[in-house]
C-alpha cells in the first residue's frame, strides 16, 4: 500500500491533540493538527474515561468535517507516569551452531523475555514496552542488536529493559476509544516515540538526556549508542507551576495559566527592565484589584522549576550514564516554553542544553502548530506508525468527494470500532427517539413540492374523464401508486433521521430501498 493515512491522538493532562498525516511510501505530510482542552486526565493517565471521551469525540468530529474523512482507527499514547523499569534476560540454545544468527531468532528471544518475565501482580500490571540492551554469544559479550545478526554461535543471550505500568491506566485508554467509537490501532510507549520526533541520530548515538516537561508529569529518557538506556518520571509539570501561581496570588487556575503564558519567566536575577513591571489583576465580580510584580511571579516559577530540574538531574545520575552524555540535555514538551529555562538547566547541571522541536522528517501545509514543542508526542506517534505498513486509519481519503445520486444515498463502509456491550447500548437509538424524529420530519415535509402537486392534479383530471367501468379497473392501481408514494416519502424521512442518529439503522434503510426497487 503506497498511500495511506495515520490518525494520532495525544491524551495529555491539559490538552488532547488530534493529528492526521498522509503517508506516501517514506514521505510524511501532516494534514491536520489541533489541540483541545482535556478533562479526566491527571499526571498523563486517564482516570475518568467518560470525561475524556466528551472533548475527544468533538475533536474527532471537527477533524472529520474539516478534511471530509471518516476516522475508523487511531494510534494513541500510553501514560508517562507510574512506569517503572526492570531488567530481563533470555537465552536461546541454537540447534544449528554453524548457521548465521537470523532476525527471527532475535525476535524470538525478545518474545521469550517478555513472556517469561514475572510481573508482581499480573492483574494490576502490564508491560508498556521492551527495549533490547545487548546480546552475547559464545565468543562476544555486550554486542549491539545491529551487529548480532549474521554472527555464528552455539547459544544466544539477550539483556532487555522492561517498562511496566498499571493495567488500569492502559485499560482506560481502551475504554475511551470505545466510547468515541474509534478502533485502537496501536498504543505507543511515549519515551520511544518522543525521541523519534525530537532527537537527532547523532544525539542518540553520542549520548543525550531528553527531558519532557508536560502539564501533569516530567520524564527523563536517556539514550546512548542509539539505545534507550533509562526512563523515569515524576508527577510534577507545568500545571504544578500554574497551581503555585494560583495559590500564591489567590486567583483562578485559568487566570493563573494565562498570566504564566504571558509574563512567566524564570531566573529573576536575569531580568532587566521587566522585573520592575507590575501586573494589575481586576476582579469584576467583587470590584477589587490585585497587583503582582513580574519579579515575584518569576520567583514563584523559578522555585518550582528548581525542584523539577533537580529531580531530573537526580534521575540522570541514577541512570549511570551521566558522564557519557556528550550531547547534553534536550528539553521539550508543552511546559518547556518558559523563557530562560535552558539557562537554568545549564547553570544547574553544566550540560549543553537545547530546546527540542520536532525534527524535519515530515512536511506540513496549513497546520504550522504541528511544528511546536507541545506536538512532539503526536509527531512521534505518526513517525512510529509509519513503520507499520498495515496501519491505515481512514476509510476515505481526505479532500475527495464522490458523485452521489440524489434519490439513493451512499453510505460509506466503515469498520466497526472495538466496543464493549455497554458502549454499544449507548449508541443505539431507542424506538421512542426514532418515532419522535419521524413525527418531527413528517411535520416539516407535510407540504408536497409544487412540481409533484401539479403532477397529482393532472392525474386526477385524467381520472375524471374515464368511464365508471374504467374507474373500477384502476382502483387497485391507484392504491398501489399511493402506497409507493407514501413509502417514498417515509424512506426519505427515514434517511434524514439516519444521518442524525448514526449508522444503527443503515441496514433497515438499505432494505427499504431494495423493496422499492422490487416494486
Amino acid at each position: 500500500m503506497d498511500e495511506r493515512y495515520i490518525a494520532a491522538i495525544d491524551l495529555g493532562t491539559s490538552k488532547i491533540a488530534v493529528t492526521i498525516a498522509q503517508i506516501n511510501n517514506q514521505d510524511v505530510q501532516m494534514l491536520y493538527y489541533k489541540e483541545t482542552p482535556s478533562e479526566g486526565i491527571r499526571n498523563s493517565f486517564v482516570f475518568n474515561p467518560a470525561k475524556v471521551a466528551r472533548p475527544l469525540k468533538e475533536a474527532i468530529l471537527e477533524a472529520e468535517a474539516e478534511l471530509k474523512i471518516k476516522i475508523r482507527q487511531a494510534v494513541v499514547n500510553l501514560p508517562r507516569y507510574e512506569v517503572r523499569q526492570e531488567t530481563a534476560c533470555a537465552r536461546l540454545q541454537r540447534t544449528d551452531s554453524e548457521s548465521a544468527i537470523t532476525l527471527e531468532e532475535i525476535n524470538y528471544l525478545k518474545s521469550n523475555a517478555i513472556e517469561s518475565y514475572p510481573l508482581n501482580d499480573p492483574g494490576k500490571e502490564v508491560m508498556y514496552g521492551v527495549v533490547a540492551q545487548s546480546f552475547s554469544t559464545d565468543d562476544y559479550i555486550h554486542t549491539l542488536e545491529s551487529d548480532i545478526e549474521g554472527m555464528v554461535s552455539d547459544s544466544l543471550d539477550g539483556n532487555f529493559k522492561v517498562f511496566i505500568g498499571r493495567k488500569r491506566h492502559s485499560d482506560n485508554v481502551d475504554r475511551v476509544m470505545n466510547l468515541v467509537e474509534v478502533a485502537l490501532a496501536k498504543k505507543f510507549f511515549p519515551p520511544e516515540v518522543t525521541a523519534k520526533a525530537v532527537l537527532t541520530t547523532e544525539e542518540m548515538e553520542n549520548g543525550v538526556a531528553l527531558i519532557e516537561l508536560g502539564a501533569g508529569s516530567t520524564s527523563v529518557t536517556v539514550y546512548h549508542k542509539s539505545i534507550l538506556r533509562y526512563y523515569s518520571s515524576i508527577p510534577f509539570g507545568g500545571r504544578t507551576i500554574t497551581n503555585d501561581i494560583k495559590l500564591e496570588c489567590g486567583i483562578s487556575e485559568v487566570l493563573a495559566e494565562n498570566i504564566k503564558l504571558a509574563y512567566g519567566v524564570c531566573m529573576p536575577e536575569k531580568l532587566q527592565t521587566l522585573r520592575d513591571k507590575i501586573i494589575q489583576i481586576n476582579d469584576d465580580e467583587s470590584g477589587s484589584c490585585k497587583q503582582l510584580s513580574v519579579k515575584y511571579l518569576s520567583e514563584i516559577i523559578t522555585s518550582r522549576l528548581n525542584e523539577i530540574i533537580s529531580a531530573c538531574l537526580y534521575m540522570i545520575q541514577e541512570s549511570r550514564f551521566a558522564d557519557t552524555l556528550r550531547n547534553g540535555v534536550v528539553i521539550t514538551g508543552g511546559g518547556a516554553g518558559i523563557p530562560n529555562l535552558s539557562s537554568l538547566i545549564k547553570e544547574m547541571s553544566g550540560y549543553n542544553v537545547r530546546m527540542g522541536y520536532p525534527v524535519h522528517r515530515f512536511s506540513y501545509s496549513g497546520c504550522s502548530e504541528v511544528n511546536q514543542k507541545s506536538a512532539v508526542a503526536s509527531v512521534g506517534m505518526v513517525l512510529a506508525a509509519k513503520e507499520n505498513n498495515w496501519i491505515n486509519c481512514l476509510s476515505e481519503a481526505p479532500l475527495k468527494t464522490e458523485t452521489v445520486k440524489e434519490s439513493v444515498p451512499i453510505i460509506p463502509e466503515t469498520e466497526e470500532a472495538v466496543m464493549d456491550e455497554e458502549a454499544v447500548d449507548n449508541i443505539i437509538p431507542s424506538e421512542e427517539l426514532i418515532e419522535k424524529q419521524v413525527s418531527e420530519e413528517a411535520s416539516v415535509n407535510e407540504e408536497i413540492p409544487v412540481a409533484e402537486e401539479e403532477a397529482v392534479n393532472t392525474e386526477e383530471t385524467q381520472e375524471e374523464k374515464k368511464s365508471p367501468e374504467e374507474d373500477e379497473g384502476h382502483n387497485e392501481e391507484k392504491k398501489k401508486t399511493a402506497k409507493v408514494k407514501k413509502d417514498n416519502i417515509f424512506t426519505r424521512i427515514t434517511w434524514k433521521i439516519a444521518k442524525k442518529v448514526g449508522g444503527a439503522v443503515n441496514d433497515a434503510i438499505n432494505a427499504g430501498y431494495d423493496s422499492m426497487e422490487d416494486e
